[in-house]
């Protein structure tokens, strides 16, 4: 047993290249790797952010695996379910994994190494379990909520990595641009994507149509995997941090109460999470108000990330111009929007309205809401403040599709009124209690 957790800790070591040694570069070193670099590096992420947020388009956790699971289950708890794995798994583990990201010299091995295993491989399953639905439904589901699962847990243990891994390649005032371009074309491609998921799903039998729809998926994800193996890293001396939990602990709370100004934000982004507590019953609200067919989920997904392209682009040259804290607001005065038009929605051509306005809201969150907390952190310690803030955010996830689930079985319209309210109250947290970082005093 011993020479068994010895032999996985040694494989570790030699995936993440821990036992590699740190040449010794300074700052001067470091920003010139990253301008001979800046090119090939801005190429090879923004190749893997397409093809990866084109594969997420056809796996949509407001669209389509609603729309698959409402076919397995007329109960609202699995819906809560995949809302909780899309909400928390990514955010949840970062806190975790940020004292360690801090000690890294490389960041990349983590990303492309691990990754593999922990995000890209286990959405081949998702496809098998499409092919159960009829055989199994129950081990269908379940087989849908350990894939789904896996792949979103498995992307927030890498995911401090990934985003210091961005934040070395490309320097502060560029990247909202590289974010913001790289989710346009990939979201743009996914809006394209949405209608042939659509024609999919409504020209194929169930479940082969989800099948498909799965399977590119995963080959699109499996891709970006290529691409992102491409880039170079410059890599850094790591901090010389303590390895005990305690003064971890310590450290973070001294944070919370030095950074009055990072500890408002936390608010505003925690009810911004809370708003996303009716996201994952907007599909299943329309189709069930209207009997729409399966296709609806497809043409619903072509409408969010139309919203989410436009939004991707728009917030990360905003953002680079004039801060991240101005697109999280007009982030959470999309969500307000797009709730209020769910509630009062007469007929359901109301809904691409109301997925357009969800796909601004991602798109502010995806460019702005990642990237604004590596300005609220001082040089070297981006991860620990990264893993707080995405930590900190992904309990108000987890919480949030929970309360969503009970909301939803005593009606849709109270559940999309109080997620209004939530984003009402983020967009008025955001606006006059917290101030833009890059400019702060």
């Amino acid at each position: 047993m011993i020479g068994a957790v010895a032999w996985q800790r040694r494989l570790l070591r030699r995936l993440l290249q821990l036992d590699h040694a740190t040449p010794e570069v300074d700052d001067a070193a470091v920003e010139a790797f990253r301008a001979a670099n800046y090119r090939w590096n801005f190429a090879t992420n923004l190749l893997d952010g397409a093809s990866f947020w084109f594969g997420l388009s056809f796996i949509s956790s407001s669209t389509i695996l609603p729309l698959f699971i409402s076919r397995l289950s007329d109960s609202p708890l699995p819906l809560g379910i995949v809302a909780v794995i899309a909400q928390g798994g990514w955010f949840l583990p970062q806190l975790f994994t940020a004292r360690r990201t801090e000690r890294l010299a490389r960041n990349k091995p983590v990303v492309v190494n691990l990754g593999f295993f922990t995000e890209r491989l286990p959405l081949w399953l998702m496809p098998l379990a499409a092919l159960l639905a009829l055989v199994s439904p129950a081990v269908a589901l379940a087989l849908l909520l350990l894939a789904y699962a896996w792949h979103a847990v498995g992307a927030g243990l890498i995911a401090t990595a990934w985003q210091e891994l961005i934040a070395r390649c490309f320097p502060v005032v560029q990247r909202g641009r590289f974010l913001g371009l790289s989710t346009f074309i990939g979201t743009g491609a996914g809006a394209l994507g949405g209608f042939l998921s659509s024609w999919l799903l409504e020209t194929m039998p169930f479940p082969q149509n989800f099948a498909l729809v799965f399977a590119i998926a995963a080959g699109a994800i499996s891709l970006s995997w290529l691409f992102l193996a491409l880039v170079r890293e410059p890599v850094q001396q790591p901090r010389d941090l303590p390895a005990d939990r305690r003064a971890f602990r310590t450290d973070l709370g001294n944070i919370l109460r030095r950074d009055r100004n990072f500890r408002r934000f936390l608010l505003g982004r925690a009810l911004l999470a809370l708003a996303g507590m009716g996201q994952g019953f907007l599909a299943v609200a329309a189709v069930q108000r209207w009997a729409l067919s399966d296709g609806a989920a497809g043409l619903f997904t072509a409408a969010m990330l139309g919203g989410q392209t436009a939004g991707t682009l728009l917030f990360g040259l905003l953002a680079d111009r004039f801060g991240h804290k101005l697109s999280l607001e007009l982030s959470a005065l999309a969500a307000l929007a797009a709730y209020l038009l769910a509630w009062l929605a007469p007929d359901p051509r109301w809904f691409y309205a109301v997925f357009a306005l969800l796909g601004l809201l991602l798109g502010g969150v995806l460019v702005s809401g990642i990237l604004v907390v590596l300005e609220f952190a001082p040089a070297g310690r981006r991860p620990t403040y990264v893993g707080l803030a995405n930590t900190g955010v992904g309990v108000v996830g987890v919480t949030a599709p929970l309360v969503g689930a009970g909301l939803a079985a005593l009606g849709f319209d109270l559940l999309f009124v109080l997620s209004a309210a939530a984003a009402l109250a983020s967009l008025l947290v955001l606006r006059f209690a917290v101030q833009e970082p890059r400019w702060a005093e």
